[in-house]
């Protein structure tokens, strides 16, 4: 289950919308992604929201094709207005997908990606994200998360610690989550963490794969 979309971006002309952090965050990522990603095939973005990411790193990885999708309606009308905006042939049409149900209408993929939705949505989400990736992914297939985290033995930064306050006060079932809880729970269903990285403005990229 991906975040309601008007907690975090702002609207913009026609059905297009826009996320600031999406503008900062995506080179940081994309360096990321050159080093985790496989050389081809079928990358399955997870609560794509605005659908700028999916453009834009369909754009940087010209050989891997992008399937982004949504389970919000408005999320999705904007990602296919970035999509219809461009001429990239190996960005596909945005689909409905909720993390946390066990019906994905993507029934492969060779490696799944989610930017800044385990925060922002109930941990029952998230449990259907490494579900979903376990049963999608083949063996040594990844799955990359990138947003702010909670890691023990890295001192959390105070704005994170206001930003995990004020998510709750939107919903309780929301909140950062600790990256060992996560791996915990995605190493029972043959997922494991491989590698992890500080990245900018206090946000974290990890790295898990499909055992073999």
């Amino acid at each position: 289950m991906a975040a309601d979309e008007r907690f975090y971006e702002r609207g913009s002309a026609g059905q297009k919308r826009s996320a600031p952090a999406a503008l900062r965050n995506r080179e940081p990522i994309a360096r990321g992604l050159a080093d985790w990603l496989p050389a081809r095939g079928l990358i399955l973005e997870i609560a794509s929201g605005t659908g700028e990411h999916a453009r834009f790193f369909a754009e940087r990885f010209p050989d891997l094709d992008w399937q982004p999708s949504d389970r919000n309606a408005d999320a999705l009308a904007s990602i296919a207005a970035w999509q219809a905006d461009t001429d990239l042939p190996n960005l596909r049409a945005p689909v409905s997908l909720d993390a946390a149900s066990p019906d994905w209408p993507v029934t492969r993929a060779d490696a799944v990606l989610s930017i800044n939705m385990v925060h922002i949505s109930p941990w029952e989400s998230a449990l259907g994200l490494a579900d979903g990736a376990a049963r999608l992914l083949p063996p040594g297939g990844p799955l990359i998360l990138y947003g702010p985290w909670i890691a023990d033995g890295v001192e959390t930064a105070p704005s994170n610690l206001a930003f995990d306050a004020d998510l709750k006060t939107r919903d309780p079932r929301w909140g950062l989550r600790r990256v060992e809880d996560f791996a915990a729970a995605a190493s029972t269903r043959g997922l494991e963490l491989l590698d992890q990285r500080k990245m900018p403005a206090n946000n974290r990229m990890l790295l898990f794969e499909k055992r073999r």
